[in-house]
C-alpha cells in the first residue's frame, strides 16, 4: 500500500527560502520605467534641444521587450489567483468597451464624401488672390566655422523668420486657376517634406492656413476651406508617420494601440519640438489650424494629451472674431477630434454650445457692413455657414442619445427657433428621433425667426426624415395638412417640386388612394402654367417611381384620377419612354410573382389528381396567360408563351391554350405588315410555326392534334411559310 502523505506540510518544509528583493536594485525581469523632467523639457529659451533623467538606461531591455514587460512566473502566480484573474478580466473588458467606443463606424458619414458636394455648390465668377511662399534666401551663404554650428545658426534664423519668407501675392486669379495653385501649394508640401526641408514645409502650411482669415470673396469660403484644409491633412499625416517612424526598432515596431511609455526618448523630443514651433506661430488661426493638424501627434508624449489639447483648441476658436471664419475652425477641430479620439464627445458638444452662444454675431454691424460692401444678401450668406453646422451636428449627434435631441431643440428655442440651427439638427440626429417629435418640430418651424432661410426647406428637411421613419399614428394626418399648408403656396415651381417631391412619399407610405390623388392633383396645377414641368423632369420620375413602389396594386394605381394626366406632364420623348419603362419593370415584377403562384398551382397536379381539379386549374392558368400582353413586342410576348410551355407542360388544356395564342400572334404580325413580310418578321413568324409544329406532338388526344395540325398548317401557309405548312 501506498503511505499516505500531507503535500501541504512537505511544501511548507522543501520549499526555497524566499529573501526580500531590494526594488532599489537591478533585476532582469524588472521593467525599464523613463521619468520625463518637464522642467527641463518647458524651459527651451535659447536651447534647440531638451534632456531628459530616467532611472537606467533609455536602451529598451530585450527580456522586458520580449515579455512586454510581464515576468512568467508572475502569470502563473496570477493564474492561480482568482482575484487576480477577476481583476485582469475586468480590465480587458473595459479595455475592449473603450475601445469600441473609440472606434467610428461606417454608419458615419465621412468628410470625403461631403467634399465634392461642397466644391461644386460654392462656386465664384469674381477674381481671386493668393500668397504663394517664395523661400527664404537667408543662411545660404557660407561662412568659415564648423559645419555643425552653421546648420544650427541657419536653422535659428529661419524659425525666427518662421512667418516673414519671401512671398508672392497672386491677383486676379479664376476659381480654376486658385484651385490649381493651391494645388501646387500641397505637391510643394510633399516635395520639401521629402527632401528634408521639414522648416520650409510648415512655411507652407502657416501661408496657406493665413488665407483661412480672408473671406474677400465671402461665397466662396468654403469651397476655399475645403482645399486649404487638404493641406493641413496632408501635413498632419507626414509628421505624424515621421514620429512613427522613429519609434520602429529592427526589434520591436509599435502597435497601433501604443502608449507614450514605449516611444523612445527621440521621438518624445522631435513630436516636443514641433509643438514648439507651432506655439511660436504668431497668428491666433494658422496657430490654431497647423496644431490641429498634428493633434493626433500627443499621442506620443502622454495618454491624456490629446483630452487636455481639445477643449483648449476650443477655447482659441473664440479669439476668432469673423463668425463664418470661426465657425470653419470650430469644424475642422471636430473633423479632427472624431478621427483622433471620437470618445471625447464633451469637448465636441462645448465647441457646438460655444457656437450658439456667438451666433448672434451673424446679425451684428460688423457682418451686415461686409455683405454690403460685397453685394451679398442674408439668405445666400446663411447657406455658407450649413456646411459647417451640419458636420458639427452630424459629429455631435453620432451615437448621442436622445435627452441630447431635447437639449439641442431647447437651445434652439431660446434662440428664437433659427430657420438654419433647427435645419442643420434636424438633418443630423437619427431619424426615429426626429419622427417621434414630428409635431414638436411644425411647432417650432412655424414660430421660427426665418433670418433669411425659407421654411419650406425646414419643411423639405422633416419630409426627408419621415421618409426613413414613422411618426406617432395619430399625428400623421395633422402632420400632412400642416406641411403642405406650407408647400401648397409656393409660388416659385422649383422650390414647390423640390419639397413636393418629398412629401409624396409620405402620403403614399400612410395614407389611402384618395390623399394620393389630391397631392398629384396640386403637383399637376402648380407645374403645368408656363411649362414648369419640363425642368423638372428628374422630380417628376422620382415622384413617379415613389408612387408604383407603394401602390403596387396596378387596378388601384390606374383607379387614381389624377394618374394619367400626371404622365401626360412627360412631354420629352426619352423621359416619357424611361417613365413607361419604369412602370413597366414594376408590372412584370408583379407577373413574376403570379407566374410563380401558377407555377405552384400546377405542380401540384399528379396521377391521383382528379379530372374537375385539373380542369379547373387550366382554366386559372389559361385566364392568366391570356391576360399577359406585351403590346407590340411581339418577340417578348413569343419568349413568354415558350416559357409557360416549359412550366405547365402537364396541363394539355393549358398547351393547348398556349399553340392558339401563337397561332394568332402569327397572324398579328400578318396584320401589321398588311401580309408582306420582311426577312426579320418572316423569321418571327417561322419560329411561331415552329412553336406549333414541336408543341403539338405532345397532346394526348388525337382530335385535338388534328384540329391544331390544320389550324398551324392554315396560319404557316397564309404566312408564305410553304415548307412548314406543307410539314
Amino acid at each position: 500500500h501506498a503511505r499516505s502523505r500531507n503535500y501541504v506540510s512537505e511544501s511548507e518544509v522543501y520549499k526555497l527560502e524566499s529573501v526580500p528583493l531590494d526594488f532599489g536594485d537591478y533585476h532582469p525581469l524588472k521593467p525599464i520605467t523613463v521619468t520625463e523632467s518637464k522642467t527641463k523639457k518647458m524651459n527651451r529659451k535659447g536651447s534647440t534641444s531638451s534632456t531628459s533623467s530616467s532611472s537606467s538606461s533609455s536602451v529598451m531591455d530585450p527580456l522586458s521587450s520580449v515579455l512586454d514587460g510581464t515576468d512568467p512566473l508572475s502569470l502563473f502566480a496570477a493564474a492561480a489567483d482568482p482575484v487576480t484573474t477577476t481583476a485582469a478580466m475586468d480590465s480587458t473588458r473595459k479595455k475592449r468597451d473603450k475601445d469600441d467606443s473609440s472606434v467610428v463606424g461606417s454608419d458615419f458619414e465621412p468628410w470625403s464624401s461631403k467634399r465634392g458636394e461642397i466644391l461644386a455648390r460654392y462656386t465664384t465668377t469674381e477674381k481671386l488672390s493668393i500668397n504663394l511662399y517664395m523661400g527664404s534666401e537667408k543662411g545660404k551663404a557660407t561662412t568659415t566655422g564648423s559645419a555643425v554650428s552653421e546648420k544650427v545658426r541657419t536653422r535659428l534664423e529661419e524659425l525666427d523668420d518662421l512667418e516673414e519668407g519671401s512671398q508672392k501675392e497672386l491677383l486676379n486669379l479664376t476659381q480654376q486657376d486658385y484651385m490649381n495653385r493651391i494645388e501646387e501649394l500641397n505637391q510643394s508640401l510633399k516635395d520639401a517634406w521629402s527632401s528634408d526641408q521639414k522648416v520650409k514645409a510648415l512655411k507652407i502650411v502657416i501661408q496657406c492656413s493665413k488665407l483661412l482669415s480672408d473671406t474677400t470673396v465671402i461665397q466662396f469660403y468654403p469651397s476655399k476651406f475645403v482645399l486649404i484644409t487638404d493641406i493641413l491633412d496632408t501635413f498632419g499625416k507626414l509628421v505624424y508617420e515621421r514620429i512613427l517612424s522613429m519609434c520602429v526598432d529592427s526589434r520591436v515596431s509599435l502597435t497601433d494601440n501604443f502608449s507614450p511609455e514605449s516611444v523612445n526618448d527621440t521621438a518624445k523630443e522631435t513630436c516636443l519640438n514641433w509643438f514648439f514651433k507651432i506655439a511660436s506661430i504668431r497668428e491666433l488661426i494658422p496657430r490654431f489650424y497647423v496644431e490641429a493638424a498634428i493633434l493626433k501627434c500627443n499621442k506620443f508624449l502622454s495618454k491624456t494629451g490629446i483630452s487636455e489639447c481639445l477643449p483648449r483648441l476650443t477655447s482659441m476658436i473664440r479669439g476668432i472674431g469673423d463668425p463664418l471664419v470661426a465657425v470653419y475652425a470650430r469644424a475642422y477641430l471636430c473633423r479632427v477630434g472624431m478621427e483622433v479620439a471620437p470618445q471625447l464627445k464633451e469637448s465636441l458638444n462645448k465647441n457646438f454650445f460655444d457656437f450658439l452662444l456667438t451666433f448672434k454675431q451673424i446679425h451684428g454691424d460688423t457682418v451686415q457692413n461686409q455683405l454690403v460692401v460685397q453685394s451679398v444678401e442674408i439668405p445666400l450668406y446663411l447657406t455658407l455657414y450649413s456646411p459647417a453646422i451640419d458636420w458639427i451636428l452630424q459629429c455631435i449627434a453620432y451615437h448621442a442619445p436622445e435627452v441630447l435631441l431635447t437639449e439641442m431643440m431647447e437651445r434652439c428655442k431660446k434662440l428664437g427657433n433659427n430657420a438654419l440651427l433647427l435645419n442643420s439638427v434636424m438633418s443630423a440626429f437619427r431619424a426615429e428621433f426626429i419622427a417621434a417629435r414630428s409635431m414638436d418640430f411644425i411647432g417650432m418651424i412655424k414660430e421660427c425667426d426665418e433670418s433669411g432661410f425659407p421654411k419650406h426647406l425646414l419643411f423639405r428637411s422633416l419630409g426627408l426624415n419621415l421618409a426613413l421613419a414613422d411618426p406617432p399614428e395619430n399625428d400623421r394626418l395633422q402632420i400632412l395638412n400642416e406641411a403642405w399648408k406650407v408647400i401648397t403656396k409656393l409660388k416659385n415651381p422649383q422650390d414647390y417640386i423640390n419639397c413636393a417631391e418629398v412629401w409624396v412619399e409620405y402620403t403614399c407610405r400612410h395614407f389611402t388612394k384618395r390623399e394620393v390623388n389630391t397631392v398629384l392633383a396640386d403637383v399637376i396645377k402648380h407645374m403645368t402654367p408656363d411649362r414648369a414641368f419640363e425642368d423638372a423632369y428628374p422630380q417628376l420620375q422620382s415622384i413617379i417611381q415613389k408612387v408604383i413602389t407603394y401602390i403596387y396594386d396596378f387596378s388601384l394605381l390606374f383607379s387614381v384620377e389624377k394618374f394619367l394626366p400626371f404622365l401626360d406632364m412627360f412631354q420629352k420623348e426619352s423621359v416619357r419612354v424611361e417613365v413607361c419603362k419604369c412602370i413597366m419593370e414594376s408590372f412584370i415584377n408583379i407577373l413574376n410573382a403570379l407566374l410563380h403562384i401558377c407555377k405552384t398551382m400546377h405542380d401540384s397536379v399528379n396521377a391521383l389528381t382528379l379530372e374537375d381539379e385539373k380542369r379547373m386549374l387550366a382554366a386559372l392558368i389559361n385566364g392568366f396567360i391570356k391576360m399577359v400582353s406585351f403590346g407590340r413586342d411581339f418577340e417578348q410576348q413569343l419568349s413568354f408563351y415558350v416559357e409557360a410551355r416549359s412550366m405547365f407542360c402537364n396541363l394539355e388544356p393549358v398547351l393547348v391554350q398556349l399553340i392558339h395564342s401563337v397561332n394568332q400572334l402569327a397572324m398579328e404580325t400578318r396584320k401589321v405588315m398588311k401580309g408582306n413580310h420582311s426577312r426579320k418578321t418572316a423569321a418571327f413568324v417561322r419560329a411561331c410555326v415552329a412553336f406549333c409544329f414541336i408543341t403539338i406532338p405532345s397532346l394526348s388526344s388525337i382530335f385535338t392534334r388534328l384540329n391544331l395540325y390544320l389550324h398551324s398548317g392554315q396560319v404557316a401557309l397564309a404566312n408564305q411559310c410553304l415548307s412548314q405548312g406543307k410539314a
